[in-house]
């Protein structure tokens, strides 16, 4: 029997209804649903912690971006594949829209889909590990000025960026603060990372793409206040005057499960507004 972990969003009335709807669906096609222990009992389903990790098939969540990131933080521990059914506005990995869950479900349940997967960074601060999915921000905070950041790569100096911050973005991040803070778009299935002053002093400081392989090292050499470093929006640490953090590429990939009925190029131009036109 396939088994599948469904984190439904739960805030509203519609949601609930949308979410045992799911249930509903899944279980007619004799799946198991199981869901985190808070939920369970009001779907009627056994709690995630009556079942090993590595006997899930799937992690279904309904919500949004910011939920799977969550998941992501909350069970580190999951090396599932995971599906994304978007509750609002539309997601780059919450994908699926709510008037498409059916079809998208028995896509999953035929088989017609293909598991991709997206890069992480690993971080080391403080001697605390970190990781993050989208980016790693380093801002600085109630500084009421901008701070002094030099970095390396591979113990080679690249620059010394005086700014509100830098922003080191995955593939899968790069559409996210990276690109609000003039970043580029780079496909998810890329392994890269990218560099990207929060408004430098000097305006020639431009984002940069390195190869994964490479390992970072950012210092903090302004001798001001702490600096917030900040992972996914997620989790968050303090770096002190003179501090270091290291950055380079995770030992474990997200997978992510894309169907063939979405197309991520249809979801850039619907959620970027796009509007050039066809030739």
């Amino acid at each position: 029997m396939m088994k599948i972990a469904l984190f439904p969003k739960v805030d509203k009335e519609t949601s609930r209804r949308i979410a045992q709807g799911v249930v509903d669906f899944l279980m007619q096609r004799n799946v198991m649903v199981v869901m985190d222990d808070e939920n369970a009992s009001s779907f009627n389903v056994p709690p995630l912690s009556s079942v090993n990790f590595s006997e899930l098939q799937f992690i279904i969540s309904m919500g949004g971006d910011g939920t799977i990131l969550r998941l992501l933080h909350q069970y580190q521990q999951f090396d599932t594949p995971i599906i994304g059914i978007n509750m609002g506005h539309l997601g780059f990995m919450a994908d699926i829209p709510i008037s498409d869950i059916y079809p998208s479900l028995s896509d999953l349940l035929e088989g017609s889909y293909e598991i991709e997967h997206r890069m992480m960074l690993s971080t080391s601060l403080n001697g605390n590990e970190n990781f993050a999915l989208n980016d790693v921000v380093i801002h600085r905070s109630s500084n009421p000025n901008l701070v002094e950041l030099a970095i390396k790569v591979d113990g080679k100096h690249i620059n010394t960026f005086e700014a509100d911050g830098i922003i080191f973005a995955t593939p899968n991040g790069s559409t996210a603060y990276s690109l609000a803070a003039g970043g580029p778009i780079l496909t998810p299935q890329l392994e890269a990372v990218v560099l990207t002053p929060i408004c430098p002093h000097t305006i020639s400081n431009r984002p940069i793409v390195l190869m994964p392989h490479h390992e970072i090292q950012i210092q903090y050499l302004s001798t001001c206040h702490d600096l917030d470093v900040v992972y996914d929006g997620i989790s968050q640490g303090q770096m002190k005057a003179g501090g270091s953090l290291e950055i380079k590429k995770h030992k474990k990939m997200l997978r992510i499960v894309r169907l063939a009925r979405h197309d991520y190029f249809a979801t850039l131009r619907t959620k970027l507004g796009w509007v050039g036109k066809l030739r």
